[in-house]
């Protein structure tokens, strides 16, 4: 796991006076929130609301216009999509985005890839360095897909897995990476209630097992009220609430909004 920055009272993330702008359009505008360690945080509104934009930023796929983004105490204005992920942040999708023409733990070894320690060379001429590295991640890997229920399928190619395995497969590949902060994007989508409620255990078992925070986006108001510690509603690219579940399900404004359309 990479080293935590700072001292155990940073939030693995704070972001402050975020936003955004695309030519004359605000998609997201002072946007405050900090996710503390080991934290399971949601990230909700309706569609359009901005939330996708939020990730996309936090990943440093968009540059945002004004604001800042921290990552355990480290100012992220100056890195790209790649330095953010070795800095700690991974994602996955809505949609799901895997190599499906590659087995399982391949999948999840391609996540690895920034903690490998060898060269072109090495991989060319097989050295014994090579070999070592090559050695250590097949374990690692099949370790991490124990996790999550997959290691019998790590030979499997991952376009034949069935749904949810998929699902898991790609959350799994993520922490591969070896996140401090994993991003959720809708996991729940196309997903069963027998599938979602195998999910909201597999999200509690990630943050607990690999000690991460984890920010999701979801539409699915079970799943995020029955594992979030503290949600941000999100309207037209603004804050429309901030607090823990009981506080935004009982805020008239969210139920307008969101919850009761």
């Amino acid at each position: 796991m990479p080293e935590q920055n700072g001292s155990l009272n940073t939030p693995v993330l704070e972001v402050r006076d975020l936003g955004i702008d695309f030519g004359g359009l605000t998609a997201v505008n002072n946007l405050n929130l900090e996710v503390k360690n080991e934290e399971i945080y949601g990230l909700i509104g309706p569609n359009g609301a901005g939330k996708t934009t939020v990730f996309n930023m936090l990943t440093k796929v968009y540059q945002p216009t004004r604001g800042t983004i921290r990552l355990c105490g480290q100012d992220m204005a100056k890195l790209n999509p790649v330095q953010a992920s070795k800095a700690g942040i991974a994602r996955t999708f809505q949609n799901i985005r895997l190599f499906s023409n590659l087995s399982v733990l391949d999948n999840v070894k391609v996540g690895m890839n920034n903690s490998l320690n060898y060269g072109i060379g090495a991989s060319l001429f097989h050295t014994p360095r090579y070999t070592q590295e090559e050695k250590r991640s097949d374990e690692e890997a099949l370790s991490i897909l124990d996790i999550f229920g997959l290691k019998e399928e790590a030979e499997t190619i991952a376009g034949n897995l069935p749904y949810g395995a998929q699902r898991r497969l790609e959350i799994a590949r993520a922490m591969g990476t070896h996140p401090k902060l994993l991003l959720l994007d809708e996991p729940a989508a196309g997903m069963n209630p027998q599938e979602t409620e195998d999910l909201m255990k597999m999200i509690r078992t990630v943050r607990d097992h690999f000690h991460i925070s984890i920010l999701l986006i979801e539409h699915d108001m079970r799943l995020v009220m029955g594992i979030c510690e503290k949600i941000t509603v999100l309207n037209y690219g603004m804050m429309l609430a901030q607090g823990t579940p009981a506080q935004i399900q009982s805020n008239p404004e969210v139920i307008k909004a969101y919850i009761g359309e």
